[in-house]
């Protein structure tokens, strides 16, 4: 049951607030709801990751891009800024976490944080269940990936590290942009790009291994920051890179159209027409195996391009080789009981 709060905590007043950037001046509603299950699984060819977790549904970094948006209408609410401002917070998420680690048929299979949602944005540091559910993988020595945009995971530095020494953990930060003014049009409450490099820096220097993910290439607007983005990332400790087509489906398509043509009145058409260039015609791809890969001349080239920096960097060498033999990290607790009685 999905339950309105009345008076919601305010991220901008907590003191992770650094984080965060200025508040902005949309309104936020809050649900939080009592989930009935928190592990997902995916069997789609299209991404590296069996399970996933996503804490809330929803999403107040408003990427105009975000295939996710589709998702909210399966809870009667719209795509566009309902999915922006209306967040739905699964208030026991780590609990339901390892309630499922101590099933007897879990076997210690890597755990995808933000398969969805981003389980760092803003929300996360006043209700923190993202860190409570890594905390519940520490205990039980799950190995984990991150993907996310936000410069919160700082805060989780500390829990990160632990976790890359005892259980294997990755941390993908996914910036489509070098210029900080090209993605506050179209992700407007993100963490700046340079934020998001500097956290790449920062997790590193932890000992946490980071990758980048430049996801998603919007060709015609963002196609020719590829080297850039690589480049910078490489510097601050990125080892490894991927890159994925922006996807256009269902209802996120019109959220896209609107701001992009608000931000790029001039570059609107063209951005258009190189769009369906690597889509084959169309706005978007909804096959599975197919989803997250371009066609045509156009997206072979950025391709070969992103494949090119990558080799010149040294990125992707002995790829694969964080997920190997993951398994042997697991491990259940003890009689000492779990974090959640």
């Amino acid at each position: 049951m999905v339950v309105p709060v009345s008076n919601p905590p305010n991220p901008w007043d907590s003191c992770h607030a650094e984080w965060l950037g200025e508040p902005p001046a949309a309104r936020l509603e809050i649900f939080e709801e009592r989930a009935k299950s928190i592990v997902a699984e995916n069997d789609s060819p299209d991404v590296g990751f069996r399970f996933s977790v996503n804490p809330y549904r929803g999403c107040f970094h408003a990427c105009a891009y975000c295939y996710a948006r589709t998702s909210h209408e399966y809870l009667g609410f719209g795509a566009g800024t309902d999915f922006d401002r209306k967040i739905v917070v699964k208030k026991n998420a780590a609990e339901l976490l390892e309630k499922e680690l101590s099933r007897r048929s879990w076997a210690g299979e890597r755990i995808a944080f933000s398969g969805n949602t981003d389980c760092y944005q803003p929300l996360e540091a006043v209700y923190a269940l993202t860190r409570r559910c890594l905390e519940v993988c520490l205990q039980f020595r799950n190995p984990v990936g991150v993907i996310t945009k936000s410069a919160l995971i700082r805060r989780d530095v500390d829990l990160l590290a632990r976790l890359a020494r005892q259980a294997r953990a990755f941390v993908s930060l996914s910036i489509p942009f070098s210029d900080d003014a090209m993605s506050r049009a179209i992700e407007p409450h993100t963490s700046p790009p340079s934020q998001r490099f500097e956290t790449l820096r920062i997790l590193a220097d932890a000992g946490i291994p980071v990758g980048v993910g430049i996801a998603p290439v919007i060709p015609g607007l963002n196609d020719g920051q590829v080297a850039e983005v690589l480049g910078r990332a490489r510097a601050a400790g990125a080892r490894r890179a991927f890159l994925i087509p922006v996807r256009l489906a269902g209802a996120t398509l019109p959220v896209f159209r609107e701001r992009l043509e608000a931000a790029f009145p001039d570059r609107a058409k063209r951005i258009w027409s190189a769009i369906r260039q690597i889509r084959d015609g169309a706005w978007n791809e909804s096959r599975f195996g197919a989803r997250m890969r371009g066609v045509g001349p156009r997206w072979a080239v950025i391709e070969a391009l992103f494949q090119a920096e990558c080799r010149r960097l040294g990125m992707n060498e002995g790829e694969g080789e964080d997920e190997t033999d993951e398994r042997s990290t697991f491990r259940r607790p003890g009689g000492q009981g779990g974090l959640f009685g």
